[in-house]
């Protein structure tokens, strides 16, 4: 076995590339702790993150088990599958480079490198990291080949391609792995997330299936969750959910099933209890900015757009993601503060430029920006090639309807946002998006229901959009009253008497009945003849609500 790094010894210069700016930051350099390796290098746990999975090396000797550092954490993670916080990941990335400065061969340790790279990438909104997460995986695998036996590369492959929005090749990566080993547990996060990217979601869900099979725990029941929200079954998603966060033990694991369960409650158009899911979230784990950016979205829907703001300013400083940038634009644009919109909005677009320079595909957030904001034409190339070259969910499917209509299409774009709305995924903006396609072909009714489907799955689902919806709605008015006045059947008319039939004589007046005599008796008075039965003004006109 190779010596392992002394505590105090001074690494030679890295070999890898420069640092990439980044608004958090970079992993030291001068972290160091022992590594644990198996007798043949295999791999036997890994590390979730958030969809990311990165293998650890087992550790084999009969040494003391390391101190509960940061490393160890990460290594103890890598045993139940869990998310490594961010703090971990760090140490873990700083650990793993001066290893490799000196241990240039070790397969293992290259590929938990690169996949660390891919998901600090992911975490930081910083690109430059993806190169060097491919970098370190291919010198992974030219120091040992999938072909025999570094599926861990290959899997941090699939991660990488997940992150760049890469579904086809995550995949590719994936279903490799899983060809060569179906058993190998760490390649179904990586399928999961790239059926989900492509639309498919039959094979997510039976991913998902193997999945729990393969791996229990809080982990598997997030996934589960997931799998039941894309396909529309609410109560589900949010009971497995529950769970996911009450058996989660470690702060970033709790952290991430808390902040799931502020999505399910957002997207059900509770956004209290979505706040409150976020700021717990945030309690548990101060860094978690995903959980700022929903914490931020829930405020504007409770019209708290003073605090909703500051948090906007802080995710997009710390966590410049594409979309949160639009989101914080168009938070700006619904407070009529255009010359604020507009910086976002440049921003925006300088943050797309660097993300497809970096082989990140942005094209979702940039579609939905163009469509609202800018070139709807733009918006429709765009999703027309993501939908060529089979990304298929519900989001491109919902961006490619809004885009066609935004551009005038609105025939055109019927087709796609049906898909959206059918594919499960209860989304107001989708709901929304139909319905006003449906109101401009001139199908009000059925655009009156997605309008107010919209507005009842969630009031405040987008600080724009939201109040256009109304608007929408109040111009389609009531619906009409229609339907004939009467629903009963008209009573049928007496026979006309036959022209050769005898006539019935009149009957003798019976004389005047006494005091006290019985109607109908034979000495009583000839009865009133009946009239037929009409309603009422008030019973014979539906209401409109009744005739809706």
């Amino acid at each position: 076995m190779d010596a392992m790094p002394q505590q105090n010894q001074e690494p030679p210069a890295s070999t890898l590339p420069p640092q990439g700016a980044t608004s958090l930051p970079p992993p030291p350099a001068s972290m160091r702790t022992t590594l644990r390796r198996a007798a043949f290098g295999a791999v036997a746990g890994a590390v979730l993150v958030a969809g990311a999975v990165i293998a650890v090396p087992d550790g084999s000797d009969e040494a003391a088990p390391p101190l509960p550092g940061p490393v160890a954490r990460a290594e103890t993670a890598a045993a139940a599958g869990s998310p490594a916080s961010l703090s971990d990941l760090t140490a873990l990335i700083g650990d793993r480079q001066k290893w490799v400065e000196t241990h240039p061969s070790d397969a293992p340790s290259w590929a938990v490198l690169g996949t660390a790279y891919a998901e600090w990438g992911r975490r930081s909104a910083d690109a430059a990291y993806f190169t060097r997460a491919e970098q370190a995986l291919q010198r992974s695998l030219a120091a040992q080949p999938g072909e025999r036996g570094n599926t861990a590369a290959w899997v941090g492959l699939g991660a990488l391609a997940n992150a760049r929005h890469d579904y086809l090749a995550a995949k590719k990566w994936g279903e490799t792995v899983r060809a060569r080993s179906p058993r190998t547990w760490t390649a179904y996060p990586v399928l999961i997330d790239a059926y989900n990217g492509l639309g498919e979601y039959a094979a997510a869900a039976k991913a998902t299936e193997k999945f729990a099979s393969l791996r229990k725990g809080a982990p598997a029941l997030a996934r589960t969750a997931q799998m039941y929200r894309n396909q529309g079954w609410r109560e589900d998603a949010l009971a497995t959910a529950q769970e996911a966060a009450d058996r989660a033990t470690a702060p970033a694991e709790k952290a991430a099933a808390l902040h799931r369960l502020g999505d399910l409650a957002a997207e059900r158009g509770e956004p209290a209890e979505a706040l409150a899911q976020y700021d717990a979230a945030l309690r548990t784990d101060p860094g978690h900015l995903a959980s700022r950016a929903g914490r931020a979205r829930a405020l504007v829907a409770l019209d708290r757009t003073d605090e909703a703001t500051a948090d906007y300013r802080t995710v997009t400083t710390k966590l410049p993601r594409p979309e949160y940038v639009l989101e914080l634009g168009e938070l700006y644009e619904s407070l009529e503060l255009d010359g604020d919109a507009r910086t976002q909005y440049a921003r925006l677009r300088t943050l797309l430029a660097q993300a497809r320079s970096a082989g990140v595909d942005e094209s979702l957030t940039e579609a939905r920006f163009e469509a609202d904001h800018g070139d709807p034409e733009a918006a429709v190339e765009l999703m027309r090639t993501e939908w060529a070259s089979q990304r298929r969910s519900a989001e491109i499917a919902d961006a490619l309807a809004w885009s066609l209509h935004r551009a005038g299409r609105s025939e055109e774009a019927m087709q796609y946002a049906d898909q959206a709305v059918e594919t499960g995924v209860r989304d107001a903006s989708y709901a929304y998006h139909l319905g006003a396609i449906e109101a401009a072909l001139g199908q009000d009714g059925p655009a009156r229901g997605h309008l107010e489907e919209a507005l009842r799955t969630d009031p405040g689902f987008s600080p724009l959009a939201a109040p256009l919806a109304r608007e929408a709605l109040e111009s389609l008015g009531d619906p009409d009253g229609g339907g004939p006045a009467d629903m009963r059947p008209p009573p049928e008319p007496e026979p006309a008497p036959s022209a050769s039939a005898p006539a019935k004589p009149e009957p003798t007046p019976d004389p005047t009945p006494e005091s006290g005599s019985a109607p109908g008796s034979a000495s009583g008075q000839k009865p009133e003849p009946t009239r037929s039965a009409s309603p009422s003004p008030r019973a014979a006109k539906p209401s409109a609500s009744a005739s809706a």
